[in-house]
């Protein structure tokens, strides 16, 4: 993490914000915001840098390439400059064990370390160039206000991704007002407590379950795990856009909604409608739509989309796990889409949620793995492993405490619509919860060293 949790909770938010109150014009606040999204970037990865700001610089200068007599150029050099940058710091290794593997050789690898956020700037950079590719409107002359964009600490780490013109007027001109900063406290506090009491409670169950050796898990074990990431990743990364788009409305800026109840999907297309938005909608304005959509005929649109999934798990990390959870998903709405799986007779039925929360406990237990083996022997365990005298069972049970449970209930049911019908009505009750919760996060953290942010590696 680029800061501790407490640091950043109990220092750099307040004092940031105090400053942002204290000061009058927008220009001195977009500075500050600027320079606190340096610090806060610079803190964990000081070395890293002067990349992050190499990224801006291209973008802003294709930006105004593509605004100009050479809009192809620019966005061409924009593309390739972004893609050669994820290539370079974040797939070289793993395209040279790759051909080590195939071929037999012994390359060296380069061991370059991944630069924290690498995928989300370099996405949201691409956004903004291809977009004054499309309309030279778009085009900011300001580098202050593009590196501000890109750059903005809330969400720069593990987003949402951000469109340039859905934020444009606000970093010209935004409002403030203590109701607004009342819902963004509260939307991060209840990002907050979704990170630090189920997420954190849910990946301490899936560790100790992936970590056992293959042959000693079992079906309730295999099973168990896999459930609890499933709820872990929803949980650390919704909760993360909780917090950031908390922290842009605290500071006057609205970001668009990130994640839409997914595990209430009845289909794997729907799933992709809910599920980390700002991602599958980029994928398909800059990807999906350019190969040609669904224009081109049945068998075009199916092979455009097993690309998108294909380019959607390699994005999210250098191995052959995440390609084929990407592919898996691929695979499933290729399927809906041709009527081999009758969406349509699922669609908004308990068999429809039933199967699809299976494609996706699966498909996450491919995503968790470190290796192909062992999401295989995670498959074995779930499907063959009978019985009760199995190491995981007691791993498992051994973690079964009152806390735990607690926090998996809370997990499934606030992992569906029906929290949100729940939720009290009256401000002033809401408001005290959210203070009652974050008193219950300080504790957690006083007393806590299990607190990974599962996406900030990608």
């Amino acid at each position: 993490m680029v800061f501790s949790s407490a640091i950043f909770l109990f220092v750099f938010l307040p004092v940031v914000f105090v400053l942002d109150r204290l000061l009058r014009g927008i220009r001195a606040k977009n500075i500050l915001l600027l320079i606190a999204s340096l610090i806060f970037y610079s803190f964990g990865q000081p070395v890293y840098l002067p990349l992050l700001l190499l990224s801006v610089v291209l973008n802003y200068g294709c930006g105004l390439l593509a605004a100009g007599r050479h809009p192809k150029l620019g966005v061409g050099i924009a593309v390739a400059g972004g893609i050669g940058l994820l290539a370079v710091f974040k797939y070289a290794d793993f395209a040279i064990g790759t051909v080590n593997h195939l071929l037999g050789t012994n390359l060296p690898l380069t061991g370059i370390a991944l630069p924290i956020g690498i995928s989300f700037f370099t996405f949201q950079g691409l956004s903004y160039v291809i977009d004054v590719y499309r309309d030279r409107s778009v085009v900011s002359r300001s580098f202050v206000k593009v590196l501000l964009y890109i750059s903005y600490f809330p969400q720069l780490i593990a987003g949402p991704i951000v469109k340039y013109h859905d934020i444009e007027k606000e970093i010209d001109q935004r409002q403030t007002s203590p109701r607004e900063t009342a819902l963004g406290i509260r939307r991060f506090i209840c990002g907050l407590s979704k990170k630090l009491l189920i997420s954190n409670a849910m990946g301490q169950m899936a560790d100790a379950v992936f970590a056992l050796p293959a042959g000693e898990i079992g079906m309730f074990a295999g099973w168990m795990g896999a459930i609890c990431y499933t709820l872990q990743i929803y949980f650390d990364f919704s909760g993360y856009s909780d917090m950031a788009i908390g922290m842009g409305r605290m500071f006057g800026f609205h970001f668009l909604e990130n994640f839409n109840y997914p595990y209430a999907s009845t289909t794997i297309q729907e799933f992709w409608r809910r599920w980390h938005i700002s991602l599958s909608t980029w994928f398909r304005d800059y990807l999906y739509i350019p190969l040609g959509g669904n224009r081109k005929g049945r068998g075009r649109t199916w092979i455009n989309r097993v690309i998108v999934f294909f380019t959607t798990g390699l994005w999210h990390g250098a191995n052959w796990t995440f390609v084929l959870w990407g592919l898996w998903h691929g695979l499933f709405s290729v399927l809906e889409d041709s009527g081999v799986v009758p969406k349509e007779r699922l669609r908004g039925r308990a068999l429809g949620h039933v199967y699809t929360m299976l494609v996706v406990v699966l498909g996450f237990t491919l995503f968790r793995a470190e290796s192909l083996s062992q999401a295989g022997a995670m498959f074995a365990a779930m499907f063959t492993g009978v019985g009760l005298g199995w190491t995981g069972t007691e791993t498992v049970c051994s973690l079964l405490t009152p806390a735990f449970l607690v926090a998996l209930v809370l997990a499934l049911l606030l992992c569906v619509p029906t929290a949100k019908r729940l939720q009290p009505k009256n401000e002033s009750v809401t408001l005290a919860g959210a203070m009652a919760l974050l008193v219950l996060c300080m504790f957690n953290l006083s007393a806590g060293t299990f607190n990974p942010f599962i996406y900030f590696q990608f």
